[in-house]
């Protein structure tokens, strides 16, 4: 079965709730990058909480970018998702490998580190939407609820989970997001705050073999709930050799004039899907003298 988002509300419409099975899209981005074990756990919560997040946005063509950067060693963990729930990503040291914490869990807190956790939502308008907030635990659940608060005035519960197999492939991965809406009540706060204390986490409930509808029905036990929407989310890089093109053509003329005389040709790598495009010394010479007239 290929990864899942869904969205629902509860029928008094005080609380809404988005959930997405996203194992094959943390495989898709474990086999593009080569990640170790901390590098999949940190890269998949944050691809799952961009498919959370990017099915928030009402404008079908609007995207936003997460961004953690830390001082631990991951360096930058980067998302990029859209409105369809199409993602991908990167991490700056793909191969970082740490100790277990003591309980026997991957330590993503210790890979990312101290620093900031920006969200870039590129809503088709004038400017775009920054909101940029310290990291608080670098375990990436914790950050975004923080984030909703402070930087959206939402209350949010964020559960994102990555289990990683021995073989490094990704076993399972997920997450949900719970959202307070403004009119809700004093009784239904009280109600999921005491819910979420006895809830299992996202990768129990996946090793059990929810989808993202059983996972909306089990987090929201005991609430009477609509499902809006059901849909297929991926890993989806859109690179192509004309996006090079003029990735290399904003370079300027001198600096490719530059390429030719060093080496006679250019090796562009895509940060999303690690696809090399080359670009011989015809190719550049063409790029060269479309960036003059440009």
């Amino acid at each position: 079965m290929s990864d899942q988002l869904t969205k629902a509300i509860t029928k008094d419409g005080f609380l809404r709730i988005y959930s997405v099975v996203s194992t094959d899209t943390c495989n898709t981005a474990q086999k593009y990058h080569q990640l170790s074990p901390v590098a999949s756990a940190a890269l998949g919560r944050l691809l799952a909480a961009g498919q959370l997040m990017g099915s928030m946005l009402k404008n079908k063509d609007a995207a936003l970018t997460l961004q953690l950067k830390g001082d631990g060693p991951l360096g930058t963990v980067l998302v990029s998702a859209d409105a369809a729930g199409d993602v991908k990503g990167y991490v700056s040291n793909p191969d970082v490998d740490l100790p277990l914490k003591a309980n026997g869990k991957l330590d993503v807190g210790a890979a990312v580190g101290k620093g900031t956790l920006s969200v870039v939502k590129d809503l088709k308008m004038k400017e775009p939407y920054i909101g940029q907030i310290p990291i608080q635990t670098g375990e990436i659940g914790d950050d975004l609820a923080y984030y909703f608060m402070q930087s959206e005035q939402v209350p949010s519960v964020v559960g994102v989970g990555v289990l990683v197999d021995r073989d490094y492939s990704v076993k399972c991965a997920g997450g949900f997001i719970i959202q307070v809406m403004p009119e809700c009540d004093e009784k239904t706060l009280s109600k999921i705050e005491n819910s979420i204390k006895n809830m299992m986490n996202v990768t129990q409930m996946l090793e059990q073999g929810m989808d993202s509808i059983e996972m909306i029905k089990y987090v929201m036990l005991g609430f009477d709930v609509d499902i809006l929407e059901t849909k297929a989310v991926r890993y989806f890089c859109d690179c192509s050799k004309e996006r090079m093109e003029r990735a290399l053509i904003s370079l300027g003329k001198t600096e490719i004039r530059e390429m030719i005389e060093d080496t006679g040709e250019a090796e562009i790598v895509c940060h999303f899907c690690n696809h090399a495009y080359v670009f011989g010394k015809e190719e550049l010479n063409t790029l060269a003298d479309r960036a003059s007239r440009e």
